[in-house]
């Protein structure tokens, strides 16, 4: 600060392929030369190179929203009576159950083995799961908000059922049919892949904490689903197929393992909720639209 007023923060470039544009991300963290490189794997340096050494991935606990979806779902109904704006959206009564079977499973992971970091999105249901898990596991730690694990923004389409979309919208309802779920961006929301894009600058972040740490980051279906989409290297038929055939769990756990803090991120184990049926709490599965794939 030479004339003692805050100077504005350094611009960092990334260039992920050559002969694509370049990307300008203000006040960033990169490697010295400020270039993410993809390797022959399809995976970015910043994500092999993260000094992480475990992820902990937790979709939040059954919402309020996922059952009034489920139920104009299955009444056929074109909107989706929900209470609130969707980042305000509350736990379910299950849904804090949920969260606090979570923490009492989490309770059990040996002190070394902590994660020394929790992260969540600020939606107000994986908030309220992150801090009820902590609180129920006894974690002396802080729970940190990060707007980029929000889920995905559904624009136009926000709040309306497949069938509300095919009705009121039928060019939007062809068009993300032809597109596929990846690509398809509604009017004022985002695709997969924007949401990807949040992810990946999220992991090259975690090169600033150094090597060791664990981190648990609180969040979406659809955001879990784009970090093994990341994590993974994974093609658009792969990621696909997996959302056509799996759906994650309300507070269910995901586990990313790389014991030297370098190289490319294991997948230990996916959507894992055994910790709930064994504490006698309702396990709850609120998937999206299956028809992902592009026609």
């Amino acid at each position: 600060m030479p004339d003692g007023r805050p100077q504005p923060a350094p611009v960092r470039y990334f260039r992920p392929r050559v002969g694509t544009p370049l990307v300008m991300f203000p006040g960033f963290g990169a490697h010295a030369d400020g270039v993410i490189l993809m390797n022959d794997d399809g995976l970015t340096q910043a994500v092999q190179e993260a000094g992480a050494v475990e992820l902990l991935l937790i979709r939040h606990g059954e919402s309020e929203g996922n059952v009034a979806a489920t139920e104009a779902r299955l009444a056929g109904a074109e909107a989706i009576d929900v209470p609130a704006r969707d980042a305000d959206v509350n736990l379910s009564d299950t849904g804090q159950e949920q969260a606090k079977a979570l923490g009492t499973a989490l309770a059990r992971i040996a002190e070394e083995a902590r994660p020394d970091a929790v992260v969540s999105s600020p939606y107000a249901r994986a908030l309220q799961t992150a801090e009820i898990a902590v609180e129920a596991a006894g974690w002396p730690l802080k729970v940190r908000t990060d707007e980029r694990l929000r889920d995905r923004e559904l624009g136009i389409l926000d709040r309306l059922t497949r069938l509300g979309v095919e009705t009121r919208y039928p060019e939007e309802a062809e068009r993300r049919s032809w597109q596929g779920k990846l690509y398809y961006r509604p009017p004022g929301g985002e695709s997969w892949a924007d949401v990807a894009l949040r992810l990946r600058s999220v992991l090259a972040e975690l090169n600033n904490l150094g090597t060791g740490h664990r981190v648990m980051l609180v969040c979406h279906d659809a955001v879990i689903m784009l970090f093994r989409y990341v994590l993974e290297g994974m093609s658009e038929r792969e990621i696909l197929d997996l959302a056509a055939s799996e759906s994650v769990l309300n507070a269910s756990i995901t586990r990313y393992v790389r014991p030297s803090g370098a190289g490319p991120w294991t997948l230990e184990s996916f959507n894992v909720a055994d910790h709930l049926a064994e504490q006698g709490v309702e396990v709850t599965e609120h998937a999206g639209d299956s028809s992902v794939h592009p026609r």
